[in-house]
């Protein structure tokens, strides 16, 4: 159960970057539930996420001679969903269609993989732990950053491209 969780289902099997097809898959899944299901399902699911990582990954660890496995993507996944959460929850409370504002979904996703990939301050920092919580924190961290990154780009754009167009 725990190699489940850890992979997304798989996904982190996929090559090349399995952290980028975690989490294209996290954004291509949060899409379709914020469009079909209920836009609170995202943030909902980064709770959700985040909660399984840190009980499946040190099991899966525990069994691992690598500390850090690029198979792992379940934090890839929460961190992506936090990344979104900061355009989903606004989105949802002007009952806006995540399609129609394309770079809702497009900005994190970008931003998240620069952040998780790149390893600034608190991201590195997290990294460096070398254990399982260090491996999930990392990711929330690179979520937190790219949904900050994302809302800041966002009034940027709204504020001063949007009305010179």
């Amino acid at each position: 159960m725990e190699n489940l969780i850890a992979t997304f289902f798989g996904i982190g099997r996929l090559k090349p970057a399995p952290g980028t097809w975690g989490s294209a898959a996290a954004v291509v899944l949060g899409v379709a539930t914020y469009e079909w299901l209920s836009p609170w399902l995202v943030p909902a699911g980064f709770v959700l996420a985040t909660v399984l990582g840190f009980w499946a990954v040190p099991r899966v660890l525990a069994r691992s001679a690598d500390k850090d496995p690029s198979w792992v993507v379940i934090d890839e996944v929460a961190g992506q969903w936090l990344a979104m959460s900061f355009t989903v929850i606004p989105l949802a409370r002007h009952g806006a269609s995540i399609l129609d504002a394309w770079p809702g979904y497009v900005a994190p996703f970008l931003l998240f993989r620069l952040f998780d990939i790149w390893k600034p301050w608190l991201v590195g920092r997290a990294d460096r732990r070398g254990d399982a919580t260090g491996l999930m924190l990392d990711d929330l961290w690179a979520g937190l950053f790219a949904g900050v990154a994302s809302v800041i780009l966002a009034g940027l754009y709204h504020a001063v491209l949007e009305p010179m167009l």
